[in-house]
């Protein structure tokens, strides 16, 4: 097993993940029912997670009535959770430099598809990452919205 990452590397590695062309992500949520996990590919854009999906999906309505979703990226073995609140919910047809971020980060353009499509826009509360059992106990990475390393 590889000696774990200190914290600083490990931000700056959830950070390139953020910012990868094509982030797929999984995406948890709920609100007053079962939950509700969904892959989508998200865009990292000034500090927030942004989401593409149907405005009538069930992941649109959970968010919008919860506040809140549970984003993981990467496999088991090198993992970010992201435990994040809802900052604003824009129209595909109305996001200006959201919509520009999102479609050159990502592999197609929501706003193609016209008012069925929203982008969520989500900002980071918590953050944790690891990749072995010898990285869970500094897994920490933000809390509050605030990053615990530089």
């Amino acid at each position: 097993m590889p000696d774990p990452r200190g914290q600083a590397e490990r931000k700056a590695d959830v950070l390139a993940r953020l910012a990868a062309p094509v982030a797929d992500c999984w995406v948890a949520t709920a609100a007053e029912g079962e939950p509700y996990l969904v892959p989508l590919t998200l865009a990292w854009f000034e500090e927030r997670i942004i989401l593409a999906t149907a405005r009538r999906s069930p992941t649109a309505r959970n968010i919008a009535a919860s506040g809140r979703a549970r984003v993981g990226l990467g496999p088991t073995r090198d993992v970010v959770l992201i435990e994040a609140v809802l900052d604003e919910s824009i129209p595909v047809t109305a996001s200006g430099k959201i919509g520009e971020a999102y479609a050159e980060q990502s592999d197609w353009d929501p706003r193609e598809a016209g008012d069925s499509y929203v982008f969520l826009a989500l900002k980071p509360a918590k953050i944790q990452a690891w990749r072995e059992e010898n990285e869970i106990p500094d897994r920490l990475l933000m809390r509050d919205g605030a990053w615990l390393t530089r």
